[in-house]
């Protein structure tokens, strides 16, 4: 099983270089419990849901998306002590490396391909896109610029929630607004209808805003928790 392949880092040429810096400018708070495994435990929806749209659809079956950010978690525990960053943004960064790195060491187990320094700075890219659509994905809900900034402070739990959508809306949103799909090619991707599909999207949309905002409010004692 590929678990038991790449518990660890196999070298130290091979860990994400850490070449993030504290940067007081750079959105949410200081990294100053980020060693703890419990904290980097927090992160494995957004890894996952980032997984689920960027591994290759050929291997997804085989080798799901949950195995693969376990591994990437694993070999985070490892390494955080490497992790240079102050801010929460730059620990997304730091987690996101690690986990291109895995899915490209699935990549050349699979098909027995050579490192490709090139393929993996570009999937680093695409992920640091879906990060940022998911941390826009209800920035046109909210009413003004501090509540837009709470859903980017926040995308974890944001992540999270739409993990929690029932599956045919969790997939619509993930490849229509994370992955950045038309809605033709999500039809596509999924053996829908274009309606089917508008119809995913609006129910999951409303799901997602509805909980939320009742997380939002649990969370300053105003409502549900």
């Amino acid at each position: 099983m590929y678990l038991s392949a790449r518990m660890m880092p196999e070298s130290s040429s091979d860990q994400p270089t850490a070449t993030n810096r504290p940067d007081k400018s750079a959105s949410g708070p200081p990294a100053a419990d980020m060693s703890d495994p419990q904290w980097i435990a927090k992160y494995e929806p957004y890894l996952r849901m980032l997984a689920r749209t960027h591994m290759r659809a050929a291997y997804r079956a085989k080798i799901g998306a949950s195995d693969i950010v376990q591994q990437a978690m694993l070999q985070a525990v490892g390494a955080i002590d490497q992790f240079r960053g102050g801010t929460e943004a730059e620990l997304r960064a730091w987690l996101r490396q690690i986990l291109v790195r895995q899915i490209c060491h699935l990549d050349r187990d699979l098909h027995r391909d050579k490192r490709d320094v090139r393929r993996e700075r570009s999937m680093e890219q695409k992920l640091a896109q879906s990060s940022m659509r998911l941390e826009g994905l209800l920035a046109a809900d909210q009413a003004t610029p501090s509540q837009v900034a709470i859903v980017g402070e926040n995308v974890t739990a944001l992540a999270a929630a739409v993990e929690r959508l029932p599956d045919g809306q969790r997939q619509a949103i993930e490849l229509h607004y994370l992955e950045g799909l038309k809605l033709a090619e999500v039809a596509e991707a999924l053996g829908k209808t274009t309606g089917a599909v508008a119809g995913l999207l609006h129910r999951g949309m409303k799901q997602l805003r509805s909980d939320w905002e009742s997380s939002q409010q649990g969370s300053t004692g105003g409502g549900a928790s």
